[in-house]
């Protein structure tokens, strides 16, 4: 199938008109669930992915009758038969605008499934306080906490991201470039933040690779990640990322 090569967004909205339009439609139904999701474990083991953290947004039990333990072993089966040896870390996330009852009472049934591990949310970054106790409740069952913030909003608003809903780590989070006292204690408290360049630079959230601020990040002691964010919509692997860095010269390969 040929899907058009993505323009740059002016924002989310943009994006997720054109994912609508172009991608969607592609992929109707269970099957076209689970091929996305093979599509995926594929990727990393071709691209010689190890650790491999993938999403599952609250409401894709809907391909499954709304069977979350359905859902759970499409997974399971998917992973084993494409790739075994990658190890997988499925994530719960959900989108800031579900309303908090709902995410509450199917978060219990994601985590009475034993299967997930970390716990992420998308949509608007400033909705932060509304989900302490969501995040709280993740906490207790032992899982990564993350969410994506500071991709649209500023350094401020990721360190009490951090804070309020106490993550490990930051999906995102180049807003953090801007202030040196937030970088200092993003380094202090080791808070990793994973980073998706082509989805920065075609977000216009950073005007090329070559000023990209994952640089200035690591430069002042920060953990980052370097990942594909929406492989299907960016088209760029997570080795075609540290190229694109390298190409740049934002990175140099170490020789050992």
């Amino acid at each position: 199938m040929k899907i058009p090569d993505c323009p740059k967004f002016n924002d989310l909205s943009e994006m997720n008109q054109w994912n609508a339009q172009y991608i969607k439609p592609l992929f109707q139904g269970r099957l076209g669930y689970e091929k996305r999701i093979e599509a995926a474990f594929m990727q990393a083991k071709l691209d010689g992915v190890q650790l491999l953290h993938m999403s599952v947004s609250i409401g894709e039990e809907a391909f499954y009758d709304q069977s979350i333990e359905d859902l759970v072993k499409a997974l399971k089966r998917i992973h084993q038969s494409v790739a075994p040896d990658v190890t997988f870390v499925p994530e719960i996330t959900f989108l800031s605008y579900t309303p908090i009852d709902e995410i509450n009472e199917k978060l219990d049934q994601y985590f009475a499934q034993n299967y997930f591990q970390s716990l992420d949310m998308f949509g608007d970054e400033f909705a932060v306080p509304s989900f302490k106790k969501v995040y709280r409740k993740a906490k207790e069952k032992g899982l990564l906490l993350k969410a994506h913030v500071g991709e649209f909003g500023s350094a401020e608003l990721v360190k009490e991201a951090v804070e309020e809903l106490e993550l490990d780590q930051v999906q995102h989070g180049i807003a953090a470039a801007s202030s040196q006292i937030i970088m200092n204690w993003l380094c202090d408290h080791k808070i990793q933040l994973n980073i998706c360049p082509t989805s920065n630079v075609v977000l216009c959230r950073a005007a090329g690779y070559n000023v990209h601020p994952i640089r200035t990040l690591y430069d002042n002691g920060i953990r980052v990640t370097v990942n594909t964010d929406d492989m299907i919509i960016f088209d760029q692997s997570v080795s075609e990322e540290f190229f694109n860095l390298y190409h740049a010269g934002v990175f140099l390969i170490q020789q050992n």
